[in-house]
């Protein structure tokens, strides 16, 4: 390991979404991935190599136990909140708007201008779809949550079917 290098542990589970690639710095979880091409990290190396000039990678399922446990229960509808330690990468913009997002109440949505609103950055609706579309911890940092004006399901990085399938699960959208 080159000196200085950050220290990054990955592990994969399934989910009811399909293969997810959780990735934890020693500060806490960092980038949730739906894997898309027979679980490859292709997606976390180019994430990490944006936001770590050294690190060394290495598969530890042991750290993820947590982090598993509580997205298996909230899978099962028998959570709500997430209570685990996030080290959260990204620009300042892109962090308020993120913990905005994590304001938002489960079952509930809210629109991109409200999120711009409620940052205090009323003409920022484009820059808010921007900085949610970024968003590396999915699910956990509830992006899935936001919507369009008009209610549609606009925008979602792991597909509108996995967006339509958490506001079902979350019991916003009506099956």
């Amino acid at each position: 390991m080159a000196s200085g290098a950050k220290k990054i542990a990955w592990s994969q589970m399934e989910s009811p979404v399909g293969l997810l690639t959780l990735v934890a710095s020693q500060r806490g979880i960092c980038y949730l991935d739906f894997c898309k091409q027979n679980g490859s990290i292709v997606g976390v190396q180019i994430w990490l190599n944006h936001w770590f000039p050294h690190y060394s990678l290495e598969r530890n399922d042991q750290v993820f136990i947590p982090y598993m446990e509580q997205l298996q229960e909230y899978f099962q509808c028998e959570r709500k909140v997430f209570e685990f330690t996030i080290d959260l990468y990204g620009t300042p913009f892109q962090k308020r708007v993120w913990r905005q997002l994590q304001t938002i109440p489960y079952g509930e949505v809210r629109t991109y201008k409200e999120i711009a609103l409620a940052i205090g950055a009323p003409k920022a609706v484009r820059a808010v779809g921007g900085a949610n579309n970024k968003n590396p911890l999915s699910i956990i940092i509830p992006c899935h949550r936001v919507i369009g004006s008009n209610g549609s399901l606009v925008g979602y990085g792991g597909g509108l079917h996995i967006k339509e399938y958490l506001l079902t699960l979350e019991g916003w959208l009506k099956q």
